[in-house]
């Protein structure tokens, strides 16, 4: 034993410390197998064009096109790997050695801030453009992974960002490189940067923008603290890729990360859907949770799993509250409901009609209530500007549901018929009314419930009605939801058929069935029954 152990070799403190680091994230495993795959047994060291190759996108045999695809999004890909490279591993002579491997795994992937990983997502994104001759306008003040971040974006970086960040996303989920994918329209995320970050004499025109020649500065600051409020989980995006791709390379194989790539990009959806795929992934990171993994997984997966997650939509099942409710009643899982609408202004002559998406995330199924429930959930304005209103803690009327009562002729009170979101009874934030035809949209003032902000454009303070053209519900609550309501439906099937049949067999005579019953009480009530004596 004593022979044994002498002649096992030492290990250093710094290569403990940095193991302790990848097992505290469950990431040590795949580390010691993607080394091994990757490193050369002479040097015991990866070498540079090994980790290149991981990072990277394949530039061979690839198109993007597409209206909102910018010539310098596959310029920015064919430099990611590289870049990744220089900005998390150190190299020796011989290579990248196994305690600066697992240090630069630690240092892109391990537990740290939300600022710290926005600003390795920045200092990326100024790396790749600054390889592909971008210009960019922002500097960092030091080396410091904390450190504060100088200058200004303009809205068309901010798409190549977020087309970085998509592409990453979509890579990290794909992990056998099969298939193709398309960028999704981006729009309503850089507008939503645009407005909050940049100041501009009269305000923006969000109707009718145009964000390629949109010459805007959006301070770093300002862009930093957008991303933070907004959609904190676009960092989470980087990581996700690198650990994502070392996986790729440990289940694969050098054939899979060789041949794996970004696919052929265009700007059009796969569906019709209100919720396409550029929406659900802006609703997918602003916050962390299941349900995000969930629409991750539903929509950013080639999106095959579409169908699966569809509970309602108007144009397919029919309008009004009782055909949403058929669809809806027994799911107990998180749903997202999504309104399409259109409002003129009265203040133009021409009256012309604005589309507009709104949205809110439960947590829970719906009930039919005459009261507000819910323990907590999310407003959405999905178009034309993204914005999310996250719950402020002040109070509880998350969700209001309700159908005609059931035999109750007369209501002194009416309670109102649809559903709604915030607010309070008759004062809702957003409220659908019984038939599905018109949807009301009011300011934050009356809601303490959502934090506060403008679910559209230039609002104001009046109650503004648009007539509804879509409305869908998605259910992201996973298979288990989804069986349990399954097996709710079948009860209430079942319910159903033995409540309709009369079986008269059960019956001994004519004497002991219903019907006699019935017609003896009707010709002499006061006859005395065998149940009286």
């Amino acid at each position: 034993m004593g022979a044994s152990t002498s002649a096992e070799p030492r290990v250093s403190a710094e290569q403990k410390e940095a193991e302790a680091v990848a097992a505290s994230t469950g990431a040590l495993p795949i580390l010691q197998k993607a080394f091994s795959k990757f490193a050369n047994p002479e040097t015991n060291a990866v070498t540079l064009e090994n980790l290149e190759r991981c990072f990277g996108f394949v530039r061979e045999g690839r198109s993007y096109s597409g209206g909102n695809v910018s010539d310098l999004l596959p310029v920015l890909l064919n430099h990611l790997g590289s870049s990744l490279v220089d900005q998390f591993f150190v190299t020796d002579r011989g290579g990248i050695n196994w305690v600066e491997f697992v240090r630069g795994y630690n240092k892109c992937c391990g537990r740290v801030s939300a600022s710290i990983s926005l600003n390795m997502l920045l200092r990326v994104f100024v790396d790749i453009s600054g390889r592909a001759s971008v210009p960019l306008h922002l500097e960092f003040e030091s080396g410091d992974a904390d450190c504060k971040i100088n200058g200004f974006l303009l809205p068309s970086h901010v798409l190549l960002l977020l087309s970085v960040c998509w592409v990453m996303s979509w890579g990290s989920r794909i992990l056998k490189g099969e298939g193709s994918t398309s960028l999704p329209d981006l729009t309503h995320l850089v507008l939503s940067a645009s407005t909050s970050c940049a100041k501009v004499e009269g305000g923006f025109n969000v109707w009718d923008c145009d964000i390629s020649s949109l010459e805007v500065q959006l301070p770093a600051g300002k862009f930093v603290t957008w991303v933070m409020s907004t959609v904190p989980c676009l960092p989470d995006c980087l990581r996700q890729y690198f650990h994502a791709r070392l996986q790729m390379a440990v289940t694969a194989g050098d054939e899979v990360a060789s041949s794996s790539s970004v696919g052929d990009i265009s700007s059009t959806d796969a569906s019709n859907y209100i919720l396409t795929q550029g929406r659900a992934w802006a609703i997918s990171i602003t916050q962390k949770s299941t349900v995000n993994d969930e629409i991750s997984r539903a929509f950013i997966s080639n999106g095959s799993r579409l169908d699966d997650n569809l509970i309602y939509r108007s144009s397919t099942h029919g309008r009004g509250l009782n055909r949403f409710w058929s669809r809806v009643d027994g799911y107990k899982g998180p749903l997202l409901i999504l309104v399409t609408a259109c409002s003129g202004d009265a203040h133009e002559r021409n009256s012309i009609n604005r589309k507009w998406v709104v949205g809110a995330l439960t947590d829970q199924g719906f009930e039919n209530k005459d009261i507000f429930y819910g323990n907590s959930g999310c407003l959405y304005s999905i178009s034309p500007v993204f914005h999310v209103f996250p719950p402020t803690g002040k109070e509880k009327n998350f969700v209001y549901s309700h159908l005609h009562p059931t035999g109750k002729v007369y209501q002194s009170h009416p309670k109102p018929v649809g559903v709604a979101f915030g607010g309070t009874p008759g004062n809702e934030r957003i409220f659908i009314d019984e038939d599905f035809a018109k949807v009301t949209v009011r300011h934050h003032a009356i809601d303490k419930t959502y934090q506060s902000g403008s679910l559209l454009p230039d609002q104001g303070f009046l109650p503004i009605e648009g007539l509804i053209s879509e409305v869908e519900v998605w259910g992201l609550g996973g298979e288990v939801a989804k069986e349990v309501q399954d097996s709710y439906k079948k009860r209430e099937e079942l319910f159903t058929e033995q409540r309709r049949k009369v079986d008269l067999k059960t019956f001994a005579s004519w004497d002991d069935s219903p019907e006699k019953m019935m017609m003896d009480m009707m010709s002499d009530p006061n006859t005395v029954r065998r149940e009286d004596r």
